[in-house]
Order: C-alpha cells, then sequence, then structure tokens
C-alpha cells in the first residue's frame, strides 16, 4: 500500500497545485513534494536489502489480457525512488523564481507538471506489470514535454517537439516487443504481463532476441546512447537547469533501468548473444560524448552531453555481466544523478547572474563569487571521478569489469577519464577564473541550502558507500543468476 500512496501524493499534489491560488501554489507544490519524500523515506525503511521484490502490491486490472496493476521495489527500484523523491523537492525550490521568468509558463505549471512527472516516474520504477510500466513509461513524456517546452529559453519548443519524436518512436518499437511477450505467454498457457510470469517462461533464443531488440533501442533512446542521443543535448541547452536536472538524473534513468529489468531479466540469452555490439555501443558513447563536450560554448550543453558519456559506463558495467560491473552500473546510476544535478543547478544560478549561458563571456567568477565557484569546482571534480567522490567508486568498478571483461575494453574506458578530467577542468578555467565579467553576487543561504546535500552527499558516499551497496549487491546476484552468471564468493562492493 506504500508505494500506491507514493505514486498518489505527488498526483494529487499536481492537481491541487493547478487548481491553487498563484500565490500559494508554490508552498502548496513544495509540501507535497515534501511528503512525498517522507513517504519514500517510510518504504526505505521498511525495505530489507536482501529479501528480493518487496512492498508488492497486485490487483487484476484487465483479466481477459492478464493484465495487473502490480508494484513492487527491489534494491535498484528503491535506490531510483529515493533519487526521485530527494532531487524533486530540490528541483522545486532552486526553480522557485526561475519558473516565473519572462516568456515561461508560470510557477504554478512548472511545480504541477514537475509532480506529476514524478508521479509518472515513480510508478515507473515500482511497475511489476510489462504493460503496465508501458503505459507510464509514455505518460512521462506528457509532463517532459510541457516542462521542456513550456520553460526555458528561446528554441524551447523545438527541442521538446524533438525530445517527443525520438521519445515516442522508441515506445512505439517497445509496444511491438510488449506485444510479443503477450504472445508468448499466451502460447505458454494463461497469458500474463506479471513480470515473475514472464521470468519463468522459457522463450526460445530467436524470439529473445526480436523481443530484446525492440526494448533495447526504446531503452537506448531513453538512456541515452550513440547514436540515438541526440534529442539531449537541444533539450538540455534550452530546457531550464531544473528540468534538465528532472530529464537527465531521473527520466533517463528508466533507460538503464528497463535494460536490468526487461533485457537481463526476461532476456538473458539475448542480452548475452547482444552483447558484444552493445559493448562497442556504451564505448563509442563514452569516448565520444567526452569528445563533443570539450567542444561546447554552452554550458548547459556541455553538461548534458558529458551524461552521454556516463551513460555509456552504466550500459558498459550492465553488459560485461561481472558481480563488480553491474554493482557499478547501479551504483552509478545514483551517483551520475546526485553529481549532474549539482552540476546543472549551480550552473543555473550561474546563468542568473551572468545573463548568459556562453562559457567564453565568463571567466572570473571565483573572485566574487567563491562559494558558487567551489560547488561548481565540486560538481565538476565528480564528473571526472575525483577519488574521495562518490563517482570514483562506481567508475572504477565498471573499468575494473571491462578489464576483466577485454583489456582493450577497459583501456578505451580509461581514456575517457583523461577526457573527462580536461572538459571538467577547462569548462572550470573558462568559466571561474581569468578576469571575466564584472563582478557576481554569490550563493545566497537558500540557495546553499537547496545545493549543500546534494555536495554533502558526494562525498559521504564516496568515502562510505556501503550503505548502497549493501542494497545493490543482492539485485545484481539475482540478475546474473538468472542470466547464468555466478556471483563471486565475495560480494562485489566488498572487494
Amino acid at each position: 500500500m506504500i508505494l500506491t500512496i507514493l505514486i498518489l501524493l505527488p498526483l494529487v499534489g499536481a492537481l491541487v497545485t493547478a487548481f491553487a491560488p498563484a500565490a500559494v501554489s508554490r508552498l502548496v507544490g513544495i509540501g507535497f513534494a515534501g511528503a512525498t519524500l517522507l513517504a519514500g523515506i517510510v518504504a526505505a525503511v521498511q525495505y530489507e536489502a536482501d529479501a528480493g521484490m518487496q512492498l508488492t502490491e497486485t490487483h487484476v486490472w484487465i483479466e481477459s489480457l492478464g493484465v495487473h496493476y502490480a508494484l513492487g521495489v527491489d534494491g535498484l527500484g528503491i535506490l531510483m525512488v529515493l533519487l526521485t523523491v530527494v532531487l524533486v523537492p530540490i528541483v522545486l525550490l532552486a526553480g522557485w523564481r526561475e519558473s516565473d521568468a519572462e516568456g515561461n509558463g508560470g510557477a504554478k505549471a512548472f511545480f504541477a507538471w514537475t509532480l506529476a512527472l514524478e508521479t509518472m516516474s515513480l510508478a515507473v520504477f515500482t511497475a511489476t506489470d510489462v504493460l503496465l510500466f508501458y503505459v507510464v513509461f509514455e505518460a512521462t513524456l506528457i509532463p517532459a514535454y510541457f516542462l521542456i517546452g513550456g520553460f526555458g529559453r528561446s528554441g524551447r519548443g523545438r527541442a521538446a517537439t524533438k525530445f517527443l519524436i525520438y521519445q515516442l518512436a522508441g515506445g512505439l518499437v517497445m509496444l511491438a516487443s510488449v506485444i510479443g511477450l503477450y504472445v508468448v505467454s499466451a502460447d505458454n498457457g494463461t497469458p500474463s504481463f506479471l513480470l515473475s510470469d514472464l521470468a519463468a517462461i522459457d522463450i526460445d533464443p530467436i524470439t529473445q532476441r526480436w523481443l530484446f531488440a525492440g526494448f533495447f533501442i526504446a531503452f537506448a533512446i531513453k538512456a541515452p546512447m550513440f547514436p540515438v542521443h541526440t534529442w539531449l543535448a537541444d533539450t538540455t541547452e534550452k530546457a531550464t537547469p531544473g528540468t534538465s536536472v528532472l530529464l537527465v538524473c531521473v527520466l533517463d534513468k528508466i533507460g538503464t533501468f528497463g535494460m536490468l529489468r526487461f533485457c537481463l531479466g526476461l532476456l538473458p540469452d539475448a542480452s548475452q548473444w547482444a552483447t558484444p555490439f552493445v559493448v562497442v555501443l556504451a564505448l563509442i558513447s563514452i569516448i565520444y560524448g567526452a569528445l563533443v563536450a570539450i567542444g561546447q560554448d554552452d554550458v548547459l550543453r556541455l553538461i548534458g552531453l558529458t551524461s552521454l558519456s556516463h551513460f555509456g559506463f552504466i550500459v558498459l558495467g550492465i553488459f560485461v555481466f561481472s558481480p563488480t560491473g553491474g554493482t557499478g552500473a547501479i551504483l552509478y546510476m545514483v551517483n551520475h544523478g546526485i553529481a549532474t544535478a549539482l552540476m546543472f543547478l549551480v550552473a543555473g544560478f550561474l546563468i542568473q547572474r551572468t545573463g548568459t549561458a556562453s562559457i567564453r563571456e565568463m571567466g572570473g567568477v571565483e573572485k566574487s563569487a567563491p562559494v558558487l565557484a567551489g560547488f561548481f569546482l565540486v560538481g565538476g571534480l565528480a564528473a571526472c571521478g575525483l577519488p574521495g567522490l562518490s563517482p570514483f567508486v562506481s567508475e572504477m568498478m565498471v573499468i575494473i569489469a571491462a578489464f576483466d571483461h577485454h583489456w582493450l575494453v577497459g583501456s578505451v574506458a580509461v581514456l575517457a577519464i583523461v577526457l573527462a578530467a580536461f572538459y571538467a577542468l577547462w569548462m572550470y578555467q573558462r568559466t571561474m577564473t581569468g578576469p571575466g565579467i564584472a563582478p557576481v553576487q554569490d550563493l545566497d543561504r537558500r540557495e546553499v541550502g537547496i545545493i549543500a546535500p546534494l555536495a554533502l552527499a558526494l562525498v559521504l558516499f564516496g568515502f562510505f558507500p556501503m550503505p548502497l551497496l549493501d542494497v545493490i549487491n543482492p539485485v545484481v546476484h539475482d540478475t546474473l543468476a538468472g542470466v547464468g552468471i555466478a556471483q563471486e564468493t565475495q560480494e562485489a562492493g566488498r572487494q
């Protein structure tokens, strides 16, 4: 029941916010976001790290088709739920004034659409029925489209349309695989869309490959991965920083979440068959994302493109099929969400002060705004995997697993660390040092309070990642066992 409450709270909040007087809409929205955060914490407290799928609810929805309203979370699901419920109130607080900027749709609309997106995202991460997952997967596009198209800079309408076209195309391809799973289950007796029922079916290898193709294409677009990533840079450039946090740090995680849940969970033979191809795509994403980020002048576009490289690492960790790689990939999903959210929000505060997103028009900010510069540096160092910050742990685990898979794969992945250091430090140098622009106001207490928890989390999980690893390890064990790969004697996170 707690998962249903978790999903309904922001939905009710979105409706109440939409109809509340403009003067109190912000308070109503942040109130419901805070209540959802508390519900997420309650769910996390009830969750047991090594007890499989938990907090389950199953109710018949469309009996003739075997469709259920079915919810549940394992370690992967509960971490994505927590990441979502933490980031949404931070985004709302950061967008307290930004959403009222000239040309935008107003704070009421921004808060309402953000809560609606939170509802759909939480439903995706907790759905254990394939058709239910597909419905809410597609439903996330509605609030996302209006957040991109209604708020941000000139050209956001075109970026929103491009985003929608890509995502709808991926969803249509996935629908074919969803229907295919229904046919397979019907041929094996009673039709069902429940993950537990589908996982018990022995699907022949050829059918698995066709079904895998549909799911993987949709998830590769969502993640995003090369070459279906081109919507990413345009979206992060034109949307508000808060919207970019929701898209890149929450919504895009659905892509890698789906690869673990559906590709590896339901189609293990096809996943292993596709490994060489997927590993190559992941390596291209890693290197290409870092290279194109280096050449960007728009700070938001640059940050968005770094995520192409980071998602390449996550996908690589998933498809090298090792406990270390799988654990590193899931940990990377959490760490990327925290670090990239920090980067986007600090960049947003910087743009508000300078009136430009152009890196070449900035400079010297650290002289008049040392606190802003400090947080920006922490985010940049996290992006390039500095030891002591949480992304370092997950990045090293993926690289170790990549070398175990093949020395060449590991060597290419290591190259990305050098490139990441280049784009992160060069971006900091061009924006924060030198003579630059006129003095800007430093972060105030409200802004520091908004982003400080993200910076603290980067440090905390950098030195003490075990609370996350204790939740992740059982998920990786169960997933690899389903693929037919035995877990190492020593848990990956404790090596």
